[in-house]
């Protein structure tokens, strides 16, 4: 029997914007490897320009990440009342 987390089922309820997030994500941490590993072998170049774009999408998706938790904060409060 498969894990329930590996059931494509168990995903359709997430929204586009949270995939979209998480790939940012992976990206951002793509691009920090990339830039880590060609700091390590002299690339200077390959290596800052990888680490500005893993920057650049990180704190795009933190952005992101705050306004959603600031907008589920208040939706919550509306729905329960409080």
């Amino acid at each position: 029997m498969a894990s329930p987390i590996l059931e494509p089922r168990a995903w359709s309820g997430i929204s586009s914007r949270i995939v979209t997030e998480i790939q940012m994500l992976r990206w951002a941490l793509v691009f920090l490897v990339i830039g880590l590993i060609a700091g390590l072998l002299g690339f200077t170049g390959v290596a800052g320009a990888s680490i500005a774009i893993a920057k650049t999408l990180f704190f795009i998706f933190l952005v992101i990440f705050l306004v959603l938790l600031i907008l589920g904060l208040t939706v919550a409060r509306r729905v329960g009342g409080g």
